[in-house]
């Protein structure tokens, strides 16, 4: 058995893994690189396999950086089956048309303007692919055996971190594996703990926050701060937000504090279909959240939603104070790059992030305090306040990370440390190391690694 790491080694995007059992050739994550330019670029290279020799994919969750090539993997030839949980499936019925969407989008702004190197640019896929590879869904229950053939089997377990998001454990006839996907939190306000995977031989295991502790903060009384602190000198809240989970979680708690008067009663504005669409979502699944039915009404109810590109263009024309919540989260893209570069010049706004920021992107720039980030070909300052919820992550940091590892009952033979910048990667891999005394080691990018079984 090999596994060749094809993604998520010195970065947190880009999650594929290439495992290889007998003549058995499988996919676990398909994921977009994003952030630095030398990472975006390995997404217009082609894969070193032959996806039609795939004999399947298994994805962990649906975030793009786990799930975000996989149009470009059917469109070059795989032509088997995804296979993923229910909510997951839901949820990329929603993100990938959305991403194909607005690569197409950003392709034709730079051919208008001219920004672009390439003549013409064109998108890294378009919504005809995206759409290909939907077909390809199948889902999968949680703890159930799912037969790939030859004596291979998958079962998949709770991951939390976001809706439909799990753990992957594979087993074969030469040994078995663990992907962790993303860790959840324990204690994660709309998600269930993550929960605790069959034995394996090997662990492939995230490290997105392996150097850091999340501060003990509640979320609530945070968001309060941040709010009531723009509301109080007029100004607007631009809030850049995953589309699935952090959109949620940022709804979900304004609610509450709409509910109890903790903010002042001033508007909120949804600017994302697709977080739109993921949020009515969240209702079709209740065993995979915390939510009541009735909880996921006043999530949903938290905001006002902005559809149409002319109510969107329309927001950046109304004064503060308001909240806007748009995507994306790490300000790579979406409509949330015109209300930046529209309130980031603000001194009396506030950028409030909600998540973790990858080098290169410009949210990794704005919390390191750049005085101006490139939006569309241009230099916008940036002049308003900018903040990180610290407890917002979807993340298990270092400590939640090693609680959960004691919380197995099994030791791996081999723990191979991924999905995380490298000082992450490497401060975890030390911490395995050292307290819980298994074998452990961070991967170099298209690493292959014998995997024996015992």
């Amino acid at each position: 058995m090999r596994l060749t790491f094809l993604g998520a080694t010195g970065t947190v995007t880009g999650s594929k893994y290439l495992l290889e059992s007998g003549a058995r050739k499988i996919l676990v994550d398909c994921g977009l690189f994003q952030g630095y330019k030398q990472l975006r670029l390995r997404n217009w290279r082609p894969l070193p396999l032959d996806p039609a020799a795939l004999d399947a994919v298994l994805l962990t969750h649906a975030h793009l950086d786990h799930s975000g090539y996989l149009p470009l993997l059917v469109r070059s030839g795989f032509g088997r089956k995804i296979h993923c949980t229910a909510s997951t499936a839901d949820l990329l019925r929603v993100l990938l048309p959305d991403s194909a969407h607005l690569l197409e989008e950003e392709a034709l702004h730079a051919n208008r303007h001219g920004y672009s190197k390439h003549r013409p640019a064109l998108p890294l896929y378009d919504r005809h692919d995206a759409e290909l590879a939907l077909r390809a869904l199948a889902n999968v229950p949680f703890q159930t055996d799912l037969d790939l053939g030859d004596g291979v089997h998958a079962r998949y377990t709770r991951a939390g971190h976001i809706l439909g998001a799990a753990m992957i454990r594979v087993q074969t006839a030469e040994g078995s594996v663990v992907f962790s996907g993303d860790i959840g939190r324990p204690l994660d306000p709309l998600m269930e703990p993550p929960g605790i995977p069959g034995p394996a031989d090997t662990l492939v295991l995230e490290s997105t926050y392996g150097n850091r502790r999340h501060p003990a903060v509640d979320p609530e009384a945070e968001l309060a701060d941040a709010i009531n602190t723009a509301v109080a000198r007029g100004g607007v809240v631009v809030v850049p937000a995953f589309a699935v989970g952090r959109a949620q979680m940022v709804l979900w708690l304004i609610a509450r504090l709409k509910a109890r008067r903790a903010i002042a009663d001033v508007p909120v504005f949804l600017n994302s279909p697709m977080a739109e669409s993921v949020t009515a979502i969240y209702a079709r699944h209740p065993d995979d959240h915390r939510l009541s039915a009735a909880e996921c009404a006043a999530m949903g109810a938290a905001a006002h939603y902005v559809t149409s590109v002319e109510d969107s263009k329309a927001l950046n024309l109304r004064h503060g104070p308001m909240v806007i919540v748009s995507a994306s989260g790490m300000a790579t893209g979406g409509r949330v790059l015109h209300h930046l570069a529209q309130f980031a010049p603000d001194p009396k706004a506030m950028i409030l992030l909600t998540g973790f920021q990858s080098g290169g992107t410009r949210g990794a720039a704005l919390l390191a305090g750049a005085s101006s980030i490139k939006i569309h070909g241009r230099q916008v300052p940036v002049r308003a306040e900018v903040r990180q919820l610290e407890s917002a992550s979807a993340h298990a940091d270092g400590d939640e990370i090693i609680d959960w590892l004691r919380r197995l009952g099994w030791a791996p033979r081999r723990v191979y440390i991924t999905h995380g910048e490298p000082a992450a990667a490497d401060r975890l891999r030390q911490r395995v190391q050292e307290e819980l005394r298994w074998p452990a080691e961070v991967p170099d990018y298209r690493e292959t690694v014998e995997l024996g079984g015992g």
